[in-house]
Protein backbone atom coordinates (compact mmCIF):
# COMPACT_ATOMS: atom_id res chain seq x y z
CA UNK A 1 0.00 0.00 0.00
CA UNK A 2 2.88 2.40 1.10
CA UNK A 3 4.89 1.49 -1.60
CA UNK A 4 2.02 2.06 -4.24
CA UNK A 5 1.22 5.84 -2.88
CA UNK A 6 4.60 6.40 -2.90
CA UNK A 7 4.87 5.16 -6.59
CA UNK A 8 2.41 7.48 -7.39
CA UNK A 9 4.04 10.30 -5.67
CA UNK A 10 7.31 9.98 -7.51
CA UNK A 11 4.98 9.88 -11.22
CA UNK A 12 3.62 12.87 -9.48
CA UNK A 13 7.01 14.71 -8.70
CA UNK A 14 8.77 13.93 -12.20
CA UNK A 15 5.62 14.88 -14.33
CA UNK A 16 5.77 18.72 -11.93
CA UNK A 17 1.97 18.28 -11.41
CA UNK A 18 1.11 21.60 -10.04
CA UNK A 19 -2.61 20.23 -8.18
CA UNK A 20 -5.19 19.05 -10.49
CA UNK A 21 -3.99 18.30 -13.96
CA UNK A 22 -0.95 20.15 -13.86
CA UNK A 23 -2.54 23.24 -12.76
CA UNK A 24 -2.67 25.45 -10.25
CA UNK A 25 -6.58 26.58 -11.33
CA UNK A 26 -8.44 26.27 -14.43
CA UNK A 27 -8.16 30.16 -15.43
CA UNK A 28 -4.97 29.84 -17.64
CA UNK A 29 -4.20 33.57 -17.19
CA UNK A 30 -4.69 33.44 -13.16
CA UNK A 31 -2.40 30.06 -13.62
CA UNK A 32 0.58 31.73 -15.29
CA UNK A 33 0.50 34.40 -12.71
CA UNK A 34 0.76 31.61 -10.08
CA UNK A 35 3.81 30.00 -12.24
CA UNK A 36 5.67 33.24 -13.23
CA UNK A 37 5.04 35.53 -9.46
CA UNK A 38 6.28 34.27 -6.80
CA UNK A 39 4.80 36.68 -4.74
CA UNK A 40 1.68 35.34 -6.29
CA UNK A 41 2.27 32.04 -4.86
CA UNK A 42 2.63 33.31 -1.65
CA UNK A 43 -0.53 34.73 -1.84
CA UNK A 44 -2.14 31.76 -3.45
CA UNK A 45 -0.77 29.90 -0.52
CA UNK A 46 -3.21 32.40 2.12
CA UNK A 47 -6.25 31.80 -0.15
CA UNK A 48 -6.06 28.00 0.54
CA UNK A 49 -8.16 27.51 2.53
CA UNK A 50 -11.76 26.19 3.26
CA UNK A 51 -12.65 26.75 -0.41
CA UNK A 52 -12.17 24.87 -3.97
CA UNK A 53 -8.56 24.68 -4.74
CA UNK A 54 -8.74 26.08 -8.10
CA UNK A 55 -11.02 29.09 -6.76
CA UNK A 56 -7.95 29.38 -4.25
CA UNK A 57 -5.31 29.67 -6.59
CA UNK A 58 -7.32 32.07 -8.86
CA UNK A 59 -7.62 34.40 -5.94
CA UNK A 60 -4.25 36.21 -6.37
CA UNK A 61 -4.98 37.36 -10.45
CA UNK A 62 -8.80 38.28 -9.26
CA UNK A 63 -7.29 40.34 -6.77
CA UNK A 64 -4.86 42.15 -9.03
CA UNK A 65 -7.94 42.48 -11.71
CA UNK A 66 -9.78 44.24 -8.75
CA UNK A 67 -7.19 46.46 -7.49
CA UNK A 68 -5.26 46.91 -10.60
CA UNK A 69 -1.94 45.64 -8.72
CA UNK A 70 -0.28 43.67 -6.72
CA UNK A 71 1.85 46.13 -4.94
CA UNK A 72 3.30 45.06 -1.99
CA UNK A 73 3.61 48.76 -0.66
CA UNK A 74 0.03 49.39 -1.22
CA UNK A 75 -1.29 46.07 0.00
CA UNK A 76 0.22 46.11 3.05
CA UNK A 77 -0.89 49.74 3.56
CA UNK A 78 -4.31 50.26 1.87
CA UNK A 79 -5.87 47.79 4.10
CA UNK A 80 -9.70 49.05 3.55
CA UNK A 81 -8.77 49.14 -0.27
CA UNK A 82 -8.20 45.11 0.24
CA UNK A 83 -10.56 44.14 2.35
CA UNK A 84 -12.80 46.10 -0.03
CA UNK A 85 -11.67 44.34 -3.15
CA UNK A 86 -11.57 40.58 -1.57
CA UNK A 87 -15.22 41.76 -0.42
CA UNK A 88 -17.15 42.97 -4.15
CA UNK A 89 -19.77 40.71 -5.15
CA UNK A 90 -19.10 38.13 -5.59
CA UNK A 91 -16.59 37.70 -2.90
CA UNK A 92 -13.26 36.30 -3.58
CA UNK A 93 -12.98 34.19 -0.55
CA UNK A 94 -15.42 32.80 1.56
CA UNK A 95 -13.11 34.31 5.04
CA UNK A 96 -13.23 37.60 2.93
CA UNK A 97 -12.14 39.99 6.25
CA UNK A 98 -9.96 37.39 7.59
CA UNK A 99 -8.13 36.42 4.43
CA UNK A 100 -7.74 40.33 3.17
CA UNK A 101 -6.04 40.88 6.46
CA UNK A 102 -3.58 37.67 5.67
CA UNK A 103 -2.85 39.51 2.52
CA UNK A 104 -1.77 42.91 4.13
CA UNK A 105 0.15 41.09 6.99
CA UNK A 106 2.30 39.44 4.46
CA UNK A 107 2.62 42.07 1.81
CA UNK A 108 4.13 44.25 5.07
CA UNK A 109 6.43 41.16 5.81
CA UNK A 110 7.86 40.26 2.80
CA UNK A 111 9.16 43.99 2.62
CA UNK A 112 10.63 43.83 6.08
CA UNK A 113 12.18 40.91 6.02
CA UNK A 114 12.70 39.45 2.46
CA UNK A 115 13.07 42.52 0.51
CA UNK A 116 9.92 42.14 -1.59
CA UNK A 117 10.43 39.04 -2.86
CA UNK A 118 9.07 35.87 -1.46
CA UNK A 119 11.36 33.47 -3.05
CA UNK A 120 14.04 34.70 -0.72
CA UNK A 121 11.69 32.47 1.74
CA UNK A 122 12.92 29.31 -0.36
CA UNK A 123 16.69 30.98 -1.14
CA UNK A 124 19.59 28.58 -2.90
CA UNK A 125 20.46 26.37 0.13
CA UNK A 126 17.76 26.35 2.29
CA UNK A 127 16.23 22.86 4.12
CA UNK A 128 12.36 21.63 4.09
CA UNK A 129 12.51 22.64 7.80
CA UNK A 130 13.98 26.18 7.53
CA UNK A 131 11.23 27.23 4.25
CA UNK A 132 8.79 25.76 6.20
CA UNK A 133 9.69 27.48 9.23
CA UNK A 134 9.50 30.91 7.70
CA UNK A 135 6.47 30.29 5.88
CA UNK A 136 4.67 29.12 8.96
CA UNK A 137 5.77 32.47 10.22
CA UNK A 138 3.22 34.18 8.09
CA UNK A 139 -0.26 35.17 9.69
CA UNK A 140 -2.66 32.45 7.94
CA UNK A 141 -0.19 29.80 6.94
CA UNK A 142 0.10 27.07 9.60
CA UNK A 143 2.27 23.96 9.44
CA UNK A 144 -0.49 22.45 7.23
CA UNK A 145 -0.46 25.28 5.06
CA UNK A 146 2.93 25.42 4.73
CA UNK A 147 3.83 21.58 4.22
CA UNK A 148 1.49 22.04 1.21
CA UNK A 149 3.65 24.70 -0.04
CA UNK A 150 6.96 23.49 0.67
CA UNK A 151 5.92 20.10 -1.19
CA UNK A 152 4.95 22.31 -4.42
CA UNK A 153 8.26 24.23 -4.32
CA UNK A 154 10.20 21.23 -4.97
CA UNK A 155 7.72 19.31 -6.79
CA UNK A 156 6.11 21.88 -9.30
CA UNK A 157 8.73 24.58 -9.20
CA UNK A 158 11.58 22.11 -9.29
CA UNK A 159 13.50 23.96 -6.07
CA UNK A 160 16.44 22.12 -4.51
CA UNK A 161 15.34 22.04 -0.99
CA UNK A 162 17.77 20.19 1.45
CA UNK A 163 16.51 17.83 3.64
CA UNK A 164 13.57 15.78 2.10
CA UNK A 165 13.47 13.81 4.94
CA UNK A 166 11.97 16.66 7.40
CA UNK A 167 9.15 17.26 4.90
CA UNK A 168 5.51 16.10 6.10
CA UNK A 169 2.46 16.09 4.85
CA UNK A 170 -0.54 18.47 5.24
CA UNK A 171 -2.95 17.49 7.60
CA UNK A 172 -5.51 17.80 4.92
CA UNK A 173 -9.30 16.31 4.92
CA UNK A 174 -8.66 14.66 1.76
CA UNK A 175 -4.97 13.22 3.05
CA UNK A 176 -6.34 12.00 6.18
CA UNK A 177 -9.34 10.17 4.82
CA UNK A 178 -6.70 7.87 2.65
CA UNK A 179 -4.18 7.40 5.39
CA UNK A 180 -7.06 6.04 7.49
CA UNK A 181 -9.36 4.23 4.88
CA UNK A 182 -5.52 3.02 3.51
CA UNK A 183 -4.46 1.08 7.05
CA UNK A 184 -1.66 3.28 6.63
CA UNK A 185 -2.89 4.81 10.03
CA UNK A 186 -5.63 3.78 13.02
CA UNK A 187 -6.03 6.94 14.31
CA UNK A 188 -6.61 10.44 12.90
CA UNK A 189 -4.44 13.46 14.28
CA UNK A 190 -1.54 15.57 13.11
CA UNK A 191 0.93 13.62 14.96
CA UNK A 192 -0.29 10.37 13.57
CA UNK A 193 -0.50 11.09 9.80
CA UNK A 194 2.82 12.46 10.26
CA UNK A 195 4.22 9.77 11.55
CA UNK A 196 2.62 7.40 9.34
CA UNK A 197 4.28 9.36 6.05
CA UNK A 198 7.27 9.38 7.90
CA UNK A 199 6.81 5.80 8.32
CA UNK A 200 5.39 5.11 4.99
CA UNK A 201 8.17 6.88 2.96
CA UNK A 202 11.35 8.31 4.93
CA UNK A 203 13.34 9.54 2.83
CA UNK A 204 10.67 12.02 1.80
CA UNK A 205 7.67 11.56 3.48
CA UNK A 206 6.23 14.95 1.63
CA UNK A 207 5.82 12.78 -1.37
CA UNK A 208 3.04 11.55 -0.55
CA UNK A 209 1.01 14.76 0.31
CA UNK A 210 -0.10 15.38 -3.24
CA UNK A 211 -1.32 11.36 -4.50
CA UNK A 212 -2.69 11.22 -1.20
CA UNK A 213 -4.64 14.63 -1.80
CA UNK A 214 -5.45 13.52 -5.15
CA UNK A 215 -6.96 10.19 -4.40
CA UNK A 216 -9.32 11.77 -1.67
CA UNK A 217 -10.43 14.26 -4.19
CA UNK A 218 -11.42 12.11 -6.74
CA UNK A 219 -11.73 8.74 -5.93
CA UNK A 220 -11.62 8.35 -2.19
CA UNK A 221 -14.95 10.34 -1.39
CA UNK A 222 -16.66 10.64 1.62
CA UNK A 223 -20.02 9.14 0.40
CA UNK A 224 -19.93 6.50 -2.59
CA UNK A 225 -16.33 6.15 -2.79
CA UNK A 226 -15.09 5.28 -6.10
CA UNK A 227 -12.89 2.08 -5.31
CA UNK A 228 -12.77 0.42 -8.32
CA UNK A 229 -11.70 3.22 -10.21
CA UNK A 230 -8.75 4.16 -7.69
CA UNK A 231 -5.05 4.29 -8.36
CA UNK A 232 -4.69 2.45 -5.40
CA UNK A 233 -7.96 0.00 -5.65
CA UNK A 234 -6.08 -3.15 -5.84
CA UNK A 235 -3.64 -2.80 -2.84
CA UNK A 236 -6.20 -0.85 -0.28
CA UNK A 237 -8.08 -2.89 2.44
CA UNK A 238 -11.02 -0.34 1.11
CA UNK A 239 -11.67 0.64 4.61
CA UNK A 240 -14.57 2.61 3.48
CA UNK A 241 -16.41 2.90 7.19
CA UNK A 242 -13.48 5.31 8.12
CA UNK A 243 -14.24 9.42 7.59
CA UNK A 244 -12.99 12.01 8.80
CA UNK A 245 -15.88 14.59 7.97
CA UNK A 246 -17.97 14.63 11.44
CA UNK A 247 -16.71 12.42 14.04
CA UNK A 248 -13.56 11.82 13.84
CA UNK A 249 -11.98 8.57 13.25
CA UNK A 250 -11.50 6.54 16.41
CA UNK A 251 -11.46 9.52 18.31
CA UNK A 252 -14.61 10.12 19.67
CA UNK A 253 -13.99 14.16 19.26
CA UNK A 254 -15.23 16.59 16.60
CA UNK A 255 -12.84 17.48 13.97
CA UNK A 256 -12.72 20.44 10.93
CA UNK A 257 -10.25 20.88 8.43
CA UNK A 258 -10.03 24.37 6.38
CA UNK A 259 -6.02 23.84 5.74
CA UNK A 260 -6.05 23.56 1.71
CA UNK A 261 -8.96 24.21 -0.65
CA UNK A 262 -11.31 21.31 -0.95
Amino acid sequence: MAAELAAFGRELSDSGAAQVAGAFTDMPDADELIKASPNAFLLGVLFTQGVAAERAWAGPWLLRQRLGHLDLVRLADDREAVDAAICESPALHRFTHTVAGWISDAAARLLACYEGDASRIWEPGSSVAEVSERLSLFRGIGRKKAAMAVEILRRHFGIPLSGADEGTVAYDVHVRRVFLRSGLTLRDSPEEVRAAAAFAYPGSPGTLDLPAWLIGRQWCRPVVPRCEECRLGEVCPRRVWMNVEGVGARTGARVADVSRGA
